[in-house]
């Protein structure tokens, strides 16, 4: 199977993009390359792009409020939710905090998990000047605890589907458990791949985010179509 790789461009938000949105949420499918919010790079934050589609969508002059309630890291893709006003980032973000936000992602690697399933602990720490995490079996100081489930899905050309569903939310957590396997994420080579992607990318995207609106009070399912690059088509007819 042939890595395709396509440099970043930058883009703006269009209706194709929103994957879910009501007066009180907004849900894009974000494009691997993008930052969240603004960094040390001085590019144009996903937060940014959002805020001027609602303004030009709704007349809004005077700009829009939009809170950010979680993140991905910039090469991964994927479904990311905002929030429209102060009262659902507020109700968004404890349901964040108690864990009542159920997250899917899928990853591709090149080295068969064992066990094909299971469940990882780890207590992670994450050095801000070097932008990495580092994964303890054990408690150590600083340390955070962190918790995923995982289980091989398919395997195709050589590469193996992963779907990844973690319980709690740490910088780089996904990615930092599944290196502990020996299964690096295609393309990160920040945690052991052997090379990157010239196009900002690794093989994690951000499938699917299940939970009971915080105003409305009922089940929401928003799921971000995997991205057409030429390489996750491949597992289009493989992932839930």
């Amino acid at each position: 199977m042939t890595r395709v790789n396509i440099k970043y461009i930058n883009h703006d938000i269009t209706d194709k993009d929103i994957l879910y949105e009501d007066n009180h949420l907004i849900a894009v499918n974000k494009r691997a390359g993008d930052i969240v919010q603004v960094d040390e790079t001085g590019d144009e934050p996903l937060d940014e792009k959002v805020k001027k589609y609602i303004a030009k969508k709704y007349n809004k002059p005077n700009g829009a409020f939009l809170g950010v309630v979680h993140r991905l890291d910039r090469p991964v893709s994927g479904v990311i939710l905002f929030a429209k006003t102060s009262k659902a980032l507020d109700r968004v973000n404890q349901l964040f905090k108690s864990r009542e936000m159920s997250k899917t992602y899928y990853a591709v690697v090149r080295n068969r998990p064992q066990p094909a399933e299971g469940n990882l602990v780890h207590w992670l720490i994450k050095n801000p000047q070097k932008n990495v995490t580092k994964a303890h079996d054990h408690e150590v100081t600083g340390s955070l605890r962190s918790e995923l489930n995982y289980k091989l899905v398919a395997e195709l050309e050589g590469y193996y589907l992963i779907e990844v569903n973690p319980i709690t939310g740490r910088p780089h957590q996904i990615r930092v458990q599944l290196a502990t396997l020996d299964c690096p994420i295609v393309g990160d080579n920040k945690y052991g791949y052997p090379r990157g992607s010239l196009k900002k990318s690794i093989c994690l995207h951000a499938r699917r985010l299940r939970f009971i609106h915080p105003i409305k009070k009922e089940p929401i399912e928003i799921v971000a179509p995997l991205p057409k690059d030429g390489f996750w088509d491949k597992f289009e007819g493989l992932v839930e």
